[in-house]
């Protein structure tokens, strides 16, 4: 098995829309603010100086996931980040991680954020796997189901 990260391709967006809904629709509610920003994640991701990769497999789109500019020119904010449903299990969540972990490192940032929800327990559990630390949630997080705020300091 070989998986492949790739940045975003215009052709791509309809695939980080529909793995993200899913997950969404899954376990939460679609807020107004998801909808904007995969309606559009060109404008509202790329073109405001964030990434999007995606996970393939065999040729596949099968994950993704988005870093968005967060405070400071150094600091980004994971966001979006899925993975289909069909190839949950075969560990390419860690590969994405680990990936946007080398990004963050290749140029040089500072941190990267995220923001989740405790009753993604998988989530939760790879994401401290990975160095990430709970730090203090503001008191108006950016959607209604987070309810958790973690940080990996790179620098």
């Amino acid at each position: 098995m070989s998986i492949n990260i790739v940045p975003f391709k215009s052709e791509y967006a309809v695939d980080f829309k529909t793995l993200n809904e899913a997950w969404l629709k899954k376990y939460f509610l679609l807020e107004p603010k998801d909808s904007q920003i995969l309606t559009n994640c060109e404008a509202n991701i790329i073109n405001i100086g964030g990434y999007i990769y995606f996970a393939q497999l065999n040729g596949q789109i099968v994950g993704c996931y988005a870093l968005l500019p967060y405070i400071h020119p150094r600091q980004y904010e994971l966001s979006k980040m899925a993975v289909d449903p069909v190839y949950q299990g075969l560990k390419i969540g860690q590969h994405l991680l680990q990936h946007l972990i080398q990004v963050g490192q290749h140029n040089q940032w500072e941190k990267i954020v995220l923001y989740s929800s405790t009753h993604l327990e998988n989530a939760i559990y790879i994401y401290i796997k990975y160095g990430f630390k709970e730090i203090p949630l503001e008191e108006d997080p950016p959607y209604s189901r987070s309810d958790i705020k973690m940080e990996l300091i790179l620098t």
